[in-house]
Parts: structure tokens; C-alpha cells; sequence
């Protein structure tokens, strides 16, 4: 029979843990297949550790809790979750009700009767967000699309169902600094997608402020293309270029028309001009260095 694990990260969700539950089990029941549910607790603050050690003692068969020493963010959890998926299907969904149950059904019925290894959703309208956030994702899709080596599909959510496969392929990938949504892509494997509109969470509040999800977007960038560096150095290229020329102008009016001003500002304007260029191509670069500073800790 086939076994599907469900993972799912949890910050500060005491309000939905047990009603993503209700409506997950009561859906995957359904189905007839054996499943388990892994509650992943990134180190929250309220008492949901507490609603899903609930669960764990009445369903210690379908329930498994993973709880962290502290918050490490979503994708520390969606790795911890996927470490300990024992089912030869995987799916990855949020607390919050926002990835419909009623598409598992769905999902697994096309995974299992096609060649098809990855069954993902993706939202077609972004209703209920506010509007500067919407308009940040859709840039941030654009501009990530242009440089990457890989698609990511604009308003692809996290969750997907995945043959045992590729979730083996994206443990392969243990980099400290995860970008899952590009990871999902990067590793391959035949996709399709299920189109919906958004649904708003349940209960609660998102713990995703807009500064967040700004960070998170970088860390993506970063991740996944080196666009940054190449502007940095095409940007060092011109700059320098321009600066040669002006050299030359000014060398050749010199030259015919002698120079009466001493030329301290305008000398002081270019070396603070050039300056600031250097510092922002080695700020880029730092990024860089920071990361793989990181990566080579190899830490857990």
C-alpha cells in the first residue's frame, strides 16, 4: 500500500494546528491509503508545540512531532520535515489551511497514474494579499526568472506532492542557506502544475512581514544566480571606461587651454564617485563570501 508523509512547518499556529488536522486526516482518510503527519515546531513562542504534542498522544500512529531548540525559519523545516518522511509519496503544505486538503485527492490520483514526479500548485490570483506585496512578488518572479538557470513558476506555493525520487534528490542538496522554491525546480523531474485562486488562512496571523518575505526574495536571488556579480562588474567596466575618457578630455583641454581652476572639486566629486562604486561591487561580493563562509561550516 502506498504511504504518504505530510510535512508541516509551524510558527506560532496554536490556532490552526488541530483544525489543519480535522480537515487534512478527514481528506487523506478518504483516499484509503496509510499516511503520517509531521508537525515540524520552528521554535515558536505560543503554545503550539503544546496543541501538536495533543494530537501525537490521541493519534501516536498518524501523528509525529519534530520540535526545534529555536526558530530557524521555514526552510530549516521543510528539510527537517522531509528528512524524516518515511512515505514513498510527499507532500509539503502549510498549517494555515492555504494549501487546500480537498487537492490531495487530486494530486495523488495524477502522480500515481502518470509519469508525472512532481504535482505542485500555483496560485492565478493574489486576492486578500495587500497590494505592494503583490506587486514586489510579481517583480521579484520577473527578475529571478531573467538571470536563473532554472523557471520559477510565478505564483508556485510550497505545496506539492513528490515521488520518494526526487525527495531523495533534494536531500542530496544539504546547502545551509535553502531556497526551496528553487531547489523544487532545480533538481528536475517532470512537473505539473494545478492552478487555483488564494484562499486566506483560517485562523491567526502570518508570521511573513513584508520585510521577510523582502529578505527571503534576496536570499533567493542570491542563491540562485550570480547576476549580481556580473552586474557589478559590468557596472566596474563603464565606470572605469568613462573615467578614462574624462582623463583624456581633460588632459587634451589642458593641453590647448592651459587650466586656470584648480580642479579640486570636481577631482574630489570623482574619486567619491568611483569610491562608491567600489564599495557597492564589494558589497555584492561580500554577500557572496558570507554565504559560502557559511556553507563550508556545514552545519546541521
Amino acid at each position: 500500500m502506498d504511504f504518504l508523509s505530510i510535512v508541516v512547518p509551524c510558527y506560532n499556529e496554536k490556532e490552526t494546528v488541530s483544525l489543519f488536522y480535522d480537515e487534512t486526516s478527514k481528506v487523506v482518510e478518504a483516499m484509503g491509503i496509510d499516511y503520517e503527519i509531521i508537525y515540524i515546531n520552528d521554535g515558536s513562542k505560543d503554545s503550539t508545540l503544546q496543541e501538536c504534542l495533543k494530537l501525537y498522544e490521541k493519534h501516536k500512529n498518524k501523528v509525529k512531532v519534530i520540535d526545534f531548540s529555536r526558530n530557524f525559519g521555514k526552510e530549516g523545516g521543510l528539510l527537517a520535515g522531509l528528512e524524516y518522511a518515511k512515505g514513498n509519496y510527499v507532500v509539503v503544505m502549510d498549517v494555515d489551511l492555504q494549501d487546500p486538503p480537498s487537492f490531495l485527492p487530486v494530486m495523488y490520483e495524477k502522480i500515481k497514474n502518470s509519469d508525472i514526479d512532481i504535482i505542485g500548485t500555483r496560485r492565478v490570483t493574489r486576492q486578500g494579499e495587500p497590494k505592494i506585496r503583490s506587486f514586489f512578488a510579481r517583480q521579484f518572479y520577473k527578475l529571478i526568472n531573467k538571470f536563473s538557470d532554472v523557471e520559477i513558476v510565478d505564483g508556485a506555493r510550497d505545496f506539492r506532492m513528490m515521488t520518494r525520487q526526487v525527495v531523495d534528490s533534494i536531500l542530496e542538496l544539504q546547502e545551509y542557506h535553502r531556497f526551496s522554491k528553487g531547489i523544487f525546480v532545480w533538481v528536475g523531474y517532470k512537473t505539473e502544475y494545478l492552478e487555483y485562486e488564494n484562499v486566506e488562512r483560517i485562523a491567526g496571523e502570518t508570521s511573513w512581514s513584508f520585510w521577510k518575505l523582502l529578505s527571503y526574495a534576496f536570499e533567493g536571488i542570491i542563491a540562485f544566480t550570480i547576476a549580481p556579480l556580473r552586474i557589478a562588474t559590468f557596472v566596474g567596466i563603464i565606470i572605469s571606461f568613462v573615467a578614462f575618457c574624462s582623463m583624456i578630455f581633460v588632459f587634451i583641454r589642458a593641453m590647448i587651454f592651459g587650466d586656470p581652476v584648480s580642479g579640486w572639486p570636481s577631482m574630489m566629486t570623482i574619486i567619491l564617485f568611483l569610491g562608491g562604486i567600489q564599495l557597492l561591487a564589494l558589497g555584492v561580493i561580500g554577500e557572496y563570501l558570507s554565504k559560502t563562509y557559511m556553507e563550508v561550516k556545514k552545519r546541521p
